[in-house]
């Protein structure tokens, strides 16, 4: 898994803009809806639209400041470092603030997706879980984890 795409994200974006296939596999975790545009359509339609030329080009900075940031802690930072620096991105990027304070990471994963998004194994992903858990940062639940102490998770080394 490279990343993690929600609700009214673009896919193939890069491959429409190379006029090269896409390379990519898209997995869904729920059923959605979702409409295919062909390259030309999509590069007519950015050309008559600058607003969205600008909109696509900060998505795809976006995409590859996270995708830095993940080479960057593959080679400084721990298993655990990593997983808690991956936890806080997607829970600021997708998490959603709870009635009991808590915040809820806002997209379903699994030990073993978060090993793939870290570099790391699922063993050592679980590990770290349950050290975040026994320190009370995380409140983890069958494939969604709770994150309890937002702050704390970042400043875990």
């Amino acid at each position: 898994m490279l990343g993690i795409r929600v609700s009214g994200d673009v896919v193939g974006e890069l491959a429409a803009l190379r006029r090269v296939p896409r390379s990519a596999m898209v997995t869904t975790c729920s059923p959605m809806l979702v409409h295919a545009i062909r390259a030309q359509a999509f590069t007519d339609f950015l050309d008559r639209h600058p607003a969205a030329w600008n909109a696509l080009a900060r998505m795809i900075a976006d995409r590859l400041d996270w995708a830095n940031r993940r080479r960057t802690d593959f080679a400084q930072f721990s298993v655990p470092v990593r997983v808690a620096n991956v936890l806080v991105e997607i829970s600021g990027r997708h998490g959603v603030d709870r009635a009991d304070g808590k915040r809820d990471l806002g997209v379903d994963l699994t030990h073993e997706e978060i090993a793939n998004l870290v570099g790391a194994r699922k063993d050592a992903v679980f590990k770290a879980i349950r050290r975040f858990k026994d320190l009370e940062l995380i409140d983890p639940g069958h494939r969604r984890k709770l994150v309890i102490d937002p702050i704390g998770l970042a400043k875990f080394r």
